[in-house]
């Protein structure tokens, strides 16, 4: 009897360990069907941002260290706070503007008894394509002689050379950018109005509750969450403008610099000046821009992160 104790402690020692192999090779086959994108973001995404953090303290071609004078340079340069300005101004009044629009045309597509699909395609349509498409063609609406000014003509007011002139090139990057992005703002706010229950409606109206104050006291207090994620989807989403703005007004943001956004500055000092340090330092002050700029939304907002 003496003898049996150690041998079934033996035996339960070695069948511990056999199950312990059998519950890791399932773990391990996982890290190897999840090794191939871990290698794309080591190499796509650490690599280049600690390689860019790096750069951002170095200047010319030899990359001689020159501790914080780039991130001094950018902070000093009144073309990157006219650049910040730009970036500020479009992204603002395109939130203004889609967000509001988007919502009322969400409630008015969901209050459809038929043709709702047709909708929510023909205006998610401009969502899906390219914004470099995209603006190509608003180049050809904003022409002088194009069916825009025509439009307008036609109502009374006068000609635009929208890419002229600094305030109406900002416009006519707005109106891009909120004809671009309409079709997500309606979709979110479509999905959320879907989601709200009915039973809140129907108790409403057994009370005696109006269509207004339905959507003005159970829609509207039901919609702050995904009003929300888009206005903090749209901060972010502006302050890295580059594309639209690029496709209108060029390398420098013609007319007068005036579509010149902070990624354009970026870029234009990293391919078109081979300031890769300066450029490298500007987009870490994006980076802390849309931190800040995310942390500050959040806390309004009341939105937890």
């Amino acid at each position: 009897m003496s003898k049996a104790t150690p041998l079934g402690v033996l035996d339960q020692s070695i069948l511990r360990k056999r199950n312990k192999r059998i519950r890791r090779q399932p773990t391990l086959a996982w890290y190897l069907f999840l090794l191939p994108t871990l290698l794309g973001i080591a190499v796509f995404m650490i690599y280049p941002l600690a390689e860019s953090l790096r750069l951002s303290f170095t200047k010319g071609a030899d990359e001689r260290f020159v501790g914080l004078d780039n991130y001094a340079s950018v902070l000093e340069s009144g073309t990157f706070w006219y650049s910040v300005y730009n970036t500020l101004y479009i992204t603002v009044f395109q939130l203004l503007i889609a967000i509001p629009i988007g919502f009322i045309i969400a409630c008015l597509i969901n209050n459809l008894r038929r043709g709702s699909n047709f909708f929510k395609v023909l205006f998610y349509l401009p969502n899906v394509t390219s914004i470099v498409a995209a603006a190509t063609v608003f180049l050809a609406l904003l022409h002088p002689d194009g069916p825009l000014n025509y439009a307008a003509q036609l109502l009374g007011f006068e000609k635009v050379i929208w890419l002229s002139q600094p305030l109406s090139a900002k416009w006519g990057a707005i109106i891009l950018s909120v004809w671009h992005w309409l079709g997500f703002v309606i979709i979110i706010n479509l999905a959320n109005l879907q989601a709200i229950s009915s039973d809140y409606y129907e108790a409403a109206a057994i009370d005696g509750a109006s269509g207004f104050k339905q959507w003005l006291y159970i829609t509207l207090p039901n919609m702050v969450g995904s009003l929300t994620v888009l206005f903090i989807i749209g901060w972010i989403g502006g302050l890295q403008r580059f594309s639209d703005a690029y496709m209108l007004g060029g390398l420098q943001g013609s007319p007068a610099r005036s579509l010149h956004t902070v990624v354009g500055f970026i870029f234009e000092r990293g391919f078109g000046g081979h300031e890769y340090g300066l450029a490298s330092a500007a987009s870490y002050i994006l980076f802390l821009f849309i931190l800040i700029f995310t942390y500050i939304n959040t806390k309004v907002t009341k939105m937890k992160i």
